[in-house]
């Protein structure tokens, strides 16, 4: 317009200067600024109408691109922009439209579409203006916020009724399926998954890593020390070795184990690492959970004599002093005569490991004292009590599954899920928030700067806390298990997750009738909104997983119009 008024005062300027002419051209002259003006307003307000049609038009492309952008090419993106554009401008009287479109990553993804035409004039045009330009842009950013989201699923033995464990691998796929569909980038989002019960499974290939602590793996039972002490004890010990029967009926002993025939027993100084007795305990047969419901560790290993005894028809004690032998053919026993073996304890190799861990902290029970079972503390070699702690659980959860964006591993991984154990949440919580950390056995991709990021833990559970390393019965709800998680303080596991920036959402599935969890209730939140009831949900049939899941991915994968 600042170009219509030069030549306006151009020719007005030429006006001034002329003295010839008669009154009527003078008058018809006069008239020309009258025309001018009214014309100008008149052109101009159509050209406004279809630049406010073209801006709607444009923002409305630029939505419609923003669903494929990222996985088209560029002539593809231009060929869909304009398509997009003719089919909602409608205006006709609008001349060489041209729309351009550019996809870019810059600050999180973005479609920015551009246009611009001729809106032809009706009156300037005796002033030289044929046409009027009009433009416009429009913008759509997304993914501007990455998201890191770790699933902290329990896999314990109540999973496996009322279908439970089904509706959570559906419902857990499908929320996959929801975050790949809002990812438009390799890395737009990452997922973690962490099945827990007693323990956490972070993968046996790992038994040379040095963020694991062997201390009580691989010590001998307690018990062991204190029965060896005493002679009468030693003395019950007799014809006991390698492969017979068990000496011990106390399931509180390090590891639980029945008396039992040579001929049912592994007949081996070392713990199978494979086959039928795999992992059983020696000598005697373990008939139960390879663990402790006292230490809370099974302790891996077997007993081999220092002294001497050998079966059979050929047994001889040539050479040795202080033996003897008895009876004949196969039933023929030779033997030292201290009236025990003397055992020692053998330690298995580490490799036999099924890759489950502990809670984190000293082995003595912990109280009240923050330790780094609550924190995301980086395990280092010179305080053991920041490692995790090796345990051979035979009721050890699948194997964790650190962050990723293969949504087809992910999918296998949740298939594969199987359900035993007690719950322990807080384990379960603390690995979820350490695969988000990028410690242990977990690495965490490095943050883009272009990018803000949105870090998430899905805690799930059917159950209420039960026990942990140091606290409980694996039946019942314990205060000192529930205090590790949270306490009417503020503090504990589920406080130093929120302090630290991430958001809790928390979920019980009760379909047995339990009271709800106000633990869970309580650790849900995030750093806007610290305790959150509204990251709470509570359903009491299996198939309410779905929509629950559908809603957490529905709030995380919001589409969001930058400008």
């Amino acid at each position: 317009m600042r170009a219509v008024w030069n030549k306006f005062a151009h020719h007005f300027a030429a006006f001034k200067g002329a003295n010839r002419g008669n009154v009527a051209i003078t008058f018809a002259i006069a008239t020309l600024p009258l025309v001018g003006t009214v014309g100008m307003a008149v052109d101009y307000s159509h050209a406004n109408a279809v630049k406010t049609a073209m801006q709607a038009a444009l923002d409305s492309t630029a939505l419609m691109l923003s669903k494929d952008a990222a996985t088209i090419s560029n002539a593809a993106l231009q060929t869909k922009a304009k398509s997009y554009f003719d089919a909602v401008f409608l205006k006709p009287e609008a001349t060489n439209v041209v729309i351009t479109a550019a996809y870019s990553t810059t600050g999180g993804s973005q479609v920015k579409v551009d246009g611009s035409a001729l809106v032809p004039t009706s009156f300037l045009g005796v002033i030289g203006f044929q046409n009027l330009t009009i433009n416009g842009t429009s913008t759509t950013a997304w993914g501007s916020t990455r998201l890191r989201i770790a699933l902290v699923h329990d896999t314990t033995g109540s999973m496996d009724a009322d279908g439970k464990i089904d509706a959570l691998k559906t419902s857990t796929k499908n929320l996959l399926t929801q975050l790949k569909s809002a990812a438009s980038n390799p890395g737009d989002i990452y997922v973690s998954i962490v099945p827990f019960s007693r323990g956490v499974n972070i993968g046996a290939n790992n038994y040379n890593a040095a963020y694991i602590d062997w201390t009580e793996w691989e010590a001998p039972p307690p018990y062991m020390a204190t029965w060896l002490a005493n002679a009468s004890n030693k003395s019950t010990w007799d014809q006991t070795g390698p492969g017979d029967a068990c000496p011990f009926s106390s399931n509180k002993t390090g590891f639980g184990c029945t008396t039992g025939p040579a001929s049912t027993a592994p007949a081996t100084n070392n713990i199978p690492s494979s086959g039928t007795y795999s992992g059983y305990i020696c000598p005697g047969v373990d008939t139960g959970s390879k663990d402790s419901t006292e230490a809370g560790f099974y302790y891996n290993g077997c007993y081999t004599s220092t002294t001497f005894r050998a079966t059979g028809s050929s047994a001889t004690c040539t050479g040795r002093s202080n033996c003897s032998c008895s009876g004949s053919g196969s039933s023929k026993v030779c033997k030292t005569n201290d009236g025990y073996f003397e055992h020692t304890w053998v330690k298995n190799a580490r490799s036999t490991w099924t890759g489950c861990v502990a809670d984190r902290g000293a082995m003595a029970a912990p109280g009240t004292t923050a330790g780094p079972d609550q924190t995301a503390a980086t395990p280092t070699t010179s305080d053991v009590k920041t490692l995790y702690p090796a345990r051979q659980d035979s009721y050890c959860p699948k194997a964790v599954m650190g962050l990723n964006y293969n949504w087809t591993s992910m999918a296998a991984a949740v298939d594969a899920l199987d359900t035993n154990g007690g719950t322990n949440q807080t384990i379960g919580l603390a690995l979820g928030w350490h695969s988000l950390v990028g410690i242990g056995p977990f690495t965490a991709p490095p943050k883009d700067s272009n990018y803000e990021y949105t870090d998430v833990v899905i805690l799930m559970s059917d159950g209420l806390n039960t026990w942990n390393r140091w606290y409980g019965n694996g039946s019942a709800t314990n205060t000192s298990v529930d205090y590790r998680m949270y306490d009417s303080s503020g503090r504990g596991t589920c406080a130093n997750i929120k302090n630290s920036g991430v958001t809790l959402y928390t979920i019980q599935v009760n379909t047995g009738g339990d009271a709800t969890s106000t633990l869970l209730q309580n650790c849900a939140g995030g750093p806007d909104k610290f305790s959150d009831p509204s990251k709470f949900y509570m359903v009491d049939t299996a198939s309410g997983l779905g929509a629950v899941f559908t809603a957490i991915g529905t709030n995380l994968t919001k589409l969001r119009v930058a400008k």
